[in-house]
């Protein structure tokens, strides 16, 4: 699973935007050696080709870039890099620039002269402001800082309206492909939200089949069905003051469709067994990996609810198409699983960071945990090398010497995933190993038809 213990975060990225390539480079220097990442540029049209390029968490911008303003790049950094802190760089101070300048967006102004000590205080002020105000300080006490952190534009504009919206009362709706951190966006949410004291509850709408899911959210009243054999409150009630969060929304039963649409407009629900309609004060964060209109389309999920769970949508972007994130992500992984194994001091080789920076990662940011976690257990030097990083399914004998009988690659799956759960009795424990999550595997067995050692699928 993605690990949930605090990492170190990649530095700060800081763009320097100044037709001097003097003053450019001296603030280059001064930031380079405070530790942050610094990209420099001299123009308007670079700074923008730039920006499309890679994230920013603060810019410094010359008010003078030839015959353009500094003060017109305020609105498009903020565009292309939500969340963004920008300190205009002028020669011609006064408060009248500064007001400008704060009206259209920027966060401070630093007149020329200055000194490196004005440059690395002016950054250490912005970044700290930008950190309370996405909620980092608190989400790195809660082992999420690193999980969430970006320099992927596309992670970073999808963060900034995780944000905004964790405000409201709104129901949001994450989607992306399995392993993307749709569960600790979902936390954030929470910890980030005017909700965060109160409990933040979590089911799996595909783990259970649909009388159990039934009683695991709204409860069930003694003697309700067979094995009821106490009374049960239910997730719902659990939650109250709190975040509900729905995970693979997608394979809610169509007979508990019409009950959750009920509750998120309402907020009213019946425990089962029990005719007494009941309240509960819960905000639903709802996730996942299929797509819900094409479920509306087939008919296997109601309209009417897709658009109530659609109020806003958040696309996690997968772990292919935020390339640059993977190394920092990798090493943070990596110090995390070392200090675990009391393993300090441990490192990527040459050919290991190749590996990383190459892999199409198709299980997201859950193969890359499980693939380092690996490495930190198999290697005996300093060293983590390519040949510890294992991500490929291995291969059972016996579908071994069946390749040459044209076995498919469904047939290798289902060979595969019941030699895993002959030796892991704990679903949590096999979709770890299998580099997938619980309600994947819980519906490839039902796919299969695979029994486990605790007897057959109750959902067969």
């Amino acid at each position: 699973m993605v690990t949930m213990a605090a990492v170190h975060a990649p530095s700060a990225g800081v763009l320097v935007v100044d037709d001097d390539p003097t003053i450019r480079r001296m603030l280059s220097i001064c930031l380079a050696n405070s530790g942050y990442r610094v990209c420099e540029v001299g123009g308007f049209r670079e700074t923008l080709d730039e920006v499309q390029k890679q994230y920013f968490d603060l810019a410094f911008v010359d008010l003078r870039l030839g015959a353009q303003s500094g003060m017109d790049l305020i609105p498009e950094l903020q565009s292309a890099n939500p969340g963004i802190r920008i300190i205009l760089i002028t020669a011609f101070g006064g408060i009248e620039n500064a007001v400008q300048a704060i009206k259209r967006g920027a966060f401070d102004y630093l007149p020329k002269p200055f000194l490196p000590e004005q440059v690395t205080l002016m950054a250490k002020k912005a970044l700290h402001a930008r950190a309370e105000e996405f909620g980092l300080d608190e989400l790195d006490r809660f082992g999420l800082k690193a999980d969430l952190s970006s320099r992927s534009p596309a992670m970073q504009k999808a963060l900034a309206l995780a944000r905004q919206a964790s405000a409201s009362e709104a129901t949001l709706l994450i989607r992306g492909e399995t392993g993307t951190g749709k569960g600790v966006l979902a936390r954030a949410i929470h910890n980030w939200s005017p909700r965060r004291n109160g409990p933040f509850s979590v089911v799996s709408c595909p783990a259970l089949p649909s009388e159990l899911l039934e009683s695991e959210l709204f409860g069930h009243q003694q003697g309700s069905f067979t094995g009821a054999h106490r009374e049960q409150i239910g997730r719902v009630a659990q939650a109250a003051g709190g975040t509900l969060f729905l995970d693979e929304i997608g394979d809610l039963p169509p007979g508990l469709q019409p009950k959750i649409l009920r509750f998120i407009q309402d907020h009213d629900y019946e425990r089962l067994g029990d005719s007494v309609t009941r309240k509960a004060d819960v905000r639903v964060v709802v996730a996942t990996n299929v797509d819900l209109k094409a479920g509306v389309l087939s008919g296997r999920f109601r309209e009417d609810l897709y658009y109530r769970l659609n109020v806003i949508e958040i696309v996690l972007p997968p772990l292919r198409e935020r390339s640059e994130d993977v190394l920092p992500l990798a090493r943070g992984l990596l110090a995390t699983f070392a200090a675990e194994n009391l393993r300090p001091g441990l490192r990527f080789s040459e050919d290991a960071e190749a590996f990383l920076r190459s892999h199409n990662w198709p299980g997201n940011l859950r193969e890359l945990s499980n693939a380092i976690e690996k490495g930190v257990i198999f290697t005996t030097g300093s060293e983590v090398a390519r040949a510890h990083l294992t991500t490929e399914l291995r291969v059972p004998r016996s579908a071994e010497q069946r390749i040459g009988d044209a076995i498919s690659l469904e047939q290798l799956e289902e060979t595969h995933i019941r030699r895993v759960l002959n030796v892991h009795r704990s679903l949590e424990a096999a979709a770890a190993v299998l580099g997938i999550d619980a309600s994947t595997l819980w519906r490839k067995r039902k796919k299969y038809g695979i029994k486990t050692a605790d007897g057959p699928d109750r959902s067969a």
